[in-house]
């Protein structure tokens, strides 16, 4: 088993027991479990999850999506969009051949 995979069931199972997900916490319970997990991997779950409710994140992944989060993406994936669309024309204006004045088979 994966560090990572160990230490998500284990925020999983506090936050099924309304227990506070702590780095100490996890670290007990994998112990528990006799799962070998380096403390970085406890610690930044601990802080990634800190001040978060685990269970309505849960809840809302197959949801028809957030009003805040679609709202705060949109803008961000357009401009990304687009810069793209720019990026792609400037490309085929450097690699088009009437800019050179001759042609492969000229």
């Amino acid at each position: 088993m994966s560090a990572e995979l160990a230490t998500s069931y284990a925020a999983l199972i506090l936050s099924d027991d309304h227990v506070e997900i702590t780095s100490d916490k996890l670290q007990t319970l994998l112990k528990a479990a006799n799962v070998e997990v380096e403390s970085i991997w406890t610690s930044l779950f601990a802080k990634a999850l800190e001040g978060k409710d685990v269970a309505a994140m849960l809840s809302n992944v197959g949801a028809a999506g957030s009003a805040p989060a679609a709202g705060a993406a949109a803008p961000a994936g357009g401009a990304a969009a687009a810069e793209e669309k720019a990026e792609e024309k400037a490309e085929e204006k450097e690699e088009s051949d009437d800019d050179m004045g001759f042609g492969l088979f000229d």
